[in-house]
């Protein structure tokens, strides 16, 4: 395969860039399969976004509070998966962040400090107590108005996962898909090299070398507090919620974590964001197979690293 050329492909999703890459012997049929797997992500964006109006996500969120609402089931199992995760993280990952990121303005806006009265409310209508699962009719049900799910710290991993399950329905045994360089998954091998091959960059520390991530059919996902941000009182607020206390994470600064499934390793990372370092141990305890890092600022303010990357 040294020789094969590549098939190269784009779309733009989820107020992101997702690219894939495919190798083989058949542009044609790698062409197929690659548009076949960022069509279903382009679908998942209008069942999942938190922001278009016309989403069943959207839709949920209008109705849950007033009456059981039936959902499509493997949109039911998504959201048990993600309730299963918040258990498994001690609260860190919680898709019900949607009121506490409108009170922290992170919303369409950039970001601004609540008052602690709206802090306070948004926190009653936080947490995944808050949503009831009825397996008989795949119908679920919010327990007081305002309640909100929000995927963005899940989707785009799940997105991906449905992604690769296509193209290897459909025979392809070499890609790389990435949405936004955060979420990264690997089929098979490159096809030059050994293994795929991702380098962490800042802010994990960088001297000698950064650390790299082997994605041999493996996932890998950053989480970071950079990007979306604003200050006040002379201190940085990122639009990375704490869902246990409603404020942004203040210390850890990137989370990386890898392992087999894309959508999994996105909830991880938020999570290991939230933790920060003292919670590698109990990550990859009730994890196995998954590897994970952490960068973050130590009590002088220089930038570690901890982890198995």
């Amino acid at each position: 395969m040294a020789h094969v050329p590549a098939v190269a492909l784009s779309l733009k999703a989820m107020a992101t860039r997702f690219e894939l890459l495919l190798y083989g012997d058949d542009p044609t049929r790698l062409r197929a399969a690659g548009e076949e797997a960022l069509g279903e992500i382009e679908r998942l964006e209008s069942q999942l976004s938190f922001y278009r109006s016309d989403s069943e996500v959207r839709w949920i969120n209008q109705r849950a509070a007033f009456q059981p609402v039936r959902i499509d089931p493997r949109l039911f199992r998504l959201l048990e998966k993600c309730a299963e995760l918040t258990t498994a993280t001690d609260g860190a990952f919680d898709i019900t962040v949607g009121p506490l990121m409108r009170a922290w303005k992170f919303v369409g806006e950039g970001g601004a400090m609540p008052s602690r009265e709206d802090l306070e409310a948004a926190r009653e209508r936080s947490g995944m107590h808050l949503i009831s699962f009825d397996e008989d009719t795949f119908s679920i049900s919010f327990a007081r108005p305002g309640v909100e799910i929000d995927l963005g710290g899940y989707g785009k991993g799940y997105a991906i996962e449905r992604a690769v399950e296509l193209l290897r329905e459909n025979g392809v045994k070499s890609a790389l898909l990435h949405g936004g360089t955060s979420s990264v998954y690997g089929i098979g091998t490159p096809a030059k090299g050994k293994s795929w091959k991702v380098a962490l960059s800042r802010p994990f520390p960088a001297d000698p070398d950064p650390p790299v991530a082997t994605l041999d059919d493996r996932a890998l996902s950053v989480s970071a507090v950079h990007g979306k941000s604003f200050d006040a009182g002379g201190r940085q607020y990122g639009h990375v919620i704490d869902p246990r206390t409603g404020r942004p994470v203040s210390r850890a600064l990137a989370a990386a974590v890898a392992g087999q499934s894309p959508s999994v390793c996105e909830a991880l990372s938020k999570a290991l964001l939230v933790h920060g370092p003292a919670w590698l141990i109990a990550l990859e305890e009730r994890f196995p197979g998954y590897q994970a890092s952490v960068a973050f600022l130590n009590d002088v303010d220089v930038i570690e690293q901890s982890g198995n990357f």
